[in-house]
């Protein structure tokens, strides 16, 4: 008899402690999903935004002048990158957001004379890898990259539009 009580404890017990375990992982909360075709590149080649989701759509953004006072003044590809994507995430925190949650992104850029009328691709990545892929922000998002002939004003060689989603 008291063999019997306790092996029915001990299921019981067995059963108690599973049950919360198998709970919790049935109500895991939905996370968007992301995959690279390599574990190096810089940018993912898809991204998954669960049902349900807060997405956002962020306006084309441009550079601010380097000096105010030099309002034409907007720095080369690579300033004109790193102006833009702080004002980014700027944007996001204020909205309860972060550059983690950035999953699409599409960026404009203007050729150069200096690399032969194309543009200056590296130097936009390069400014890019230090929002994307670190240690302190792993996310990358999906992106297309596309050369135009010319943005909005003159002097502007970037502008960068994002997709923004927050699993709820």
């Amino acid at each position: 008899m008291n063999k019997l009580i306790l092996t029915t404890l001990a299921a019981t017990l067995s059963f108690a402690v599973a049950t919360p375990a198998i709970a919790a992982s049935a109500k895991a909360k939905p996370q968007v999903t992301r995959t690279k075709a390599r574990p190096d590149a810089i940018i993912a080649s898809s991204a998954t935004v669960p049902p349900g989701s807060t997405l956002v759509f962020l306006s084309g953004s441009v550079a601010s002048p380097l000096d105010p006072a030099k309002p034409d003044d907007l720095g080369t590809t690579g300033q004109q990158t790193l102006s833009i994507l702080t004002k980014i995430k700027a944007q996001l925190e204020g909205m309860g957001l972060g550059m983690g949650d950035v999953v699409k992104m599409t960026v404009f850029l203007v050729g150069i004379p200096e690399n032969g009328g194309r543009m200056d691709a590296p130097a936009m990545n390069e400014v890019f890898k230090t929002f994307f892929g670190t240690a302190e922000q792993p996310n990358s998002p999906t992106r297309s990259t596309v050369q135009v002939a010319a943005l909005g004003r003159p002097n502007v060689l970037v502008e960068i539009e994002a997709i923004v989603a927050k699993a709820n």
